[in-house]
């Protein structure tokens, strides 16, 4: 994947490298596999430096993403195993929206970088560390990239294998259990900060 025949493309591969490695990190949870997972990527993915940025990037993503679930999956095949219905907890959230968990795309954004405070981007790490690593693929998609649940049922497909059944309404619910349990935390988080 390079960008260096086109204008300011080093700095445009530079930038999707970091992206690619955050992704990789909240995905897979461990530095040193998240690493290994954007060098394969670089060099898997073939990118016409002078193609639109997004075009590149986007296929970048969706093979790391891939790749990443098929890690996962060979980690712990049962992970991906679709949930039978009633198999979770009731969600609190009846629309699988960040804004109907009073979440915005603004504060993951923060919380993924860190900007919000010393240590939120670690806090966020040890919550996506504890979530199933289905649901965790999961919130990746959604919450992260913004990719709807036809898209992510897609991806956990592509990653896993025909095996895979999940459907679009099972990745809504999972999702939806995650933003409960992201919710739940950030209440803790800023009881903490009060009685701190």
């Amino acid at each position: 994947m390079g960008y260096g025949d086109c204008e300011g493309g080093d700095l445009k591969a530079q930038d999707t490298a970091v992206e690619l490695y955050k992704l990789a990190a909240l995905m897979l949870g461990n530095e040193n596999e998240a690493l290994s997972l954007v060098e394969s990527t670089v060099a898997d993915v073939e990118v016409d430096p002078c193609a639109p940025e997004d075009v590149g990037v986007d296929t970048a993503r969706h093979h790391l993403i891939e790749a990443a679930v098929a890690r996962m999956n060979q980690a712990d095949p049962k992970a991906f195993a679709v949930p039978v219905q009633g198999d979770g907890p009731v969600t609190c959230i009846e629309d699988d929206d960040l804004s109907a968990a009073g979440i915005s795309a603004a504060q993951i954004a923060e919380l993924i970088s860190g900007a919000s405070g010393a240590g939120s981007g670690v806090r966020l790490r040890a919550w996506l560390d504890e979530l199933p690593l289905a649901q965790r693929a999961i919130f990746v998609q959604r919450a992260v990239l913004g990719w709807d649940n036809d898209a992510t049922a897609a991806s956990l497909a592509h990653g896993v294998g025909a095996q895979s059944k999940w459907s679009a309404a099972q990745v809504g619910e999972s999702f939806r259990q995650a933003l409960c349990s992201l919710a739940n935390a950030l209440v803790h988080a800023e009881a903490q900060k009060v009685t701190a």
